[in-house]
């Protein structure tokens, strides 16, 4: 870390943090751990915590999917999310999973982001005569934006990129204030497909898609599977310079 910004972190933290943050591989990933714990107050356990769920990888991940021309900020979302407080079991469906979140909601905001408020459980949406019900409605108060999630069983199906386009473009037209930024969204799967992702470009819309995971694999192993779709996704962006 440069001197100018030891000196600024070393006002907000202990030197048990910086014991823990000189310890980290990536330059980035040290500024990424000593700002979230510097704007949110965080403790060394937390911070800890944070490390072990590789947060910062995840957000990579996510911000993999972000391109110039995507309205959604980086850093908004991550991939996957760990969702192991729900205590979900290996049999359930997508309503089992929202009543779980709505259960432990305090405990999912977390895991979800800071900023983020919960608004309204299927929210309603009349369109054409027609009922459409959006899963679950945040607020996020840093981006001044509705955020839509849609959540899903299974793996990432192409079609559900023009279902979650129609729930913004309604939020956008009758949700949305003046003094707000336009709705984003995040579809929630179990299982994502990248390469349908990628060819959609679903950034453009403001549409992001990460998979959730319901149980939390053993360190070494979740170690490995980050490491491995990070990989993956620092590919693909180096595929679309070529191309471009």
């Amino acid at each position: 870390m440069e001197e100018k910004i030891v000196v600024t972190l070393s006002r907000h933290l202990s030197w048990s943090h910086f014991i823990i943050l000189i310890a980290l591989k990536s330059n980035e990933a040290r500024m990424f751990y000593a700002q979230e714990s510097m704007n949110h107050c965080l403790g060394v356990r937390e911070l800890r915590e944070l490390i072990s769920r590789k947060t910062f990888e995840r957000k990579e991940i996510a911000n993999a999917q972000i391109t110039e021309t995507s309205p959604i900020p980086a850093d908004t979302f991550k991939d996957p999310y760990l969702l192991d407080m729900l205590g979900l079991k290996d049999e359930y469906v997508e309503f089992d999973l929202e009543e779980a979140i709505l259960r432990e909601l305090e405990k999912f905001i977390l895991e979800f982001g800071k900023g983020f408020a919960f608004v309204e459980r299927q929210k309603r949406m009349i369109i054409d005569g027609e009922d459409h019900h959006l899963d679950l409605l945040f607020y996020n108060r840093f981006l001044k934006r509705l955020v839509a999630v849609e959540l899903k069983q299974g793996k990432f199906k192409a079609d559900y990129n023009g279902q979650m386009k129609l729930y913004l473009a309604w939020l956008d037209k009758y949700e949305r204030h003046a003094d707000e930024n336009a709705p984003i969204g995040l579809i929630l799967c179990a299982e994502s497909s990248r390469e349908q992702i990628e060819l959609l470009k679903l950034e453009k819309d403001g549409i992001l898609v990460a998979e959730y995971w319901t149980a939390l694999p053993p360190k070494k192993e979740l170690e490995a599977k980050i490491h491995a779709i990070l990989t993956e996704e620092q590919e693909r962006i180096e595929r679309r310079k070529l191309l471009s």
